[in-house]
């Protein structure tokens, strides 16, 4: 994934060659991240039987939890984040989903041949990819293949996936906040303020996430900020157009302001 953080290059390194070589022989790979707090916002893998120096059999793939359950799973030491990265030799990987998923791979091999090309992209048949089952590569194959195995990974990681996390690892001021664009802070510390394009102003405030942009503002308290999808599934009950889509339009040829 494009958007993870890594501080410590040299122990992701050394992870990737030791995956390499067990994908060689045939293993489906994935890297656990080793926990260091009681987190909400990521998924779980629990790890099995050891089968090599420092690396595990995938027992369990399990959802985020709430906070009671993070504990529980910190304090069990056989718990890693999922960090949504994968290694594997390709024909391995096909002959698993052949195995584990013979509709997804028909839906896919069908939206293929039935491509059409447009300029530079390759348009897959609508139809047949809509009759691809939903699930993602964890339950589809991982934990249902004999040969998945999972290593630890303590690399200063992060997938930056919220707003809160953005601040996190952001360079902040003297206060504690990160502020982005247009934006000043007075009498307030640890927010993370984003603009842009208006002047954004802060005032008396504390632990606040306040993103503007052209197609909407967004303030929430830090410790909630997990919690933005109930929005966007109000907007989709709602039928807004904001849910899905964002003023500015591309194309092939450029862009523009709808």
């Amino acid at each position: 994934p494009a958007d993870h953080v890594i501080t410590d290059i040299n122990a992701f390194h050394a992870a990737i060659e030791r995956a390499a070589t067990l994908a060689g022989q045939g293993k489906l790979v994935t890297f656990g991240i080793v926990p260091t707090s009681a987190e909400t916002g990521y998924g779980y893998i629990r790890r099995g039987a050891l089968v090599d120096t420092a690396v595990f059999a995938v027992e369990q793939f399990v959802e985020k939890p709430d906070q009671t359950t993070a504990q529980q799973y910190l304090d069990a030491g056989t718990y890693y984040w999922n960090s949504g990265m994968f290694m594997f030799r390709a024909d391995v990987y096909l002959r698993e989903l052949e195995s584990q998923q013979p509709a997804m791979v028909t839906a896919c091999r069908t939206a293929l041949e039935q491509a059409r090309v447009d300029l530079d992209f390759v348009r897959l048949d609508k139809e047949a990819f809509a009759a691809c089952p939903a699930d993602s590569i964890d339950y589809a194959v991982m934990e249902k293949t004999q040969d998945a195995v999972v290593i630890p990974l303590d690399a200063g990681w992060s997938d930056v996936g919220s707003w809160a996390a953005l601040w996190q690892i952001s360079p902040q001021d003297e206060a504690g906040n990160v502020l982005q664009g247009d934006v000043i802070a007075q009498n307030s510390r640890a927010c993370f303020a984003r603009s842009e394009d208006r002047l954004l102003a802060l005032l008396g405030v504390e632990d606040l996430i306040v993103v503007d942009t052209k197609d909407a503002v967004l303030v929430a308290a830090k410790a909630c900020i997990q919690e933005v999808k109930e929005i966007v599934n109000q907007l989709q009950a709602e039928g807004r157009s904001q849910a899905l889509l964002q003023r500015e339009v591309y194309r092939p040829w450029g862009c523009y302001d709808s």
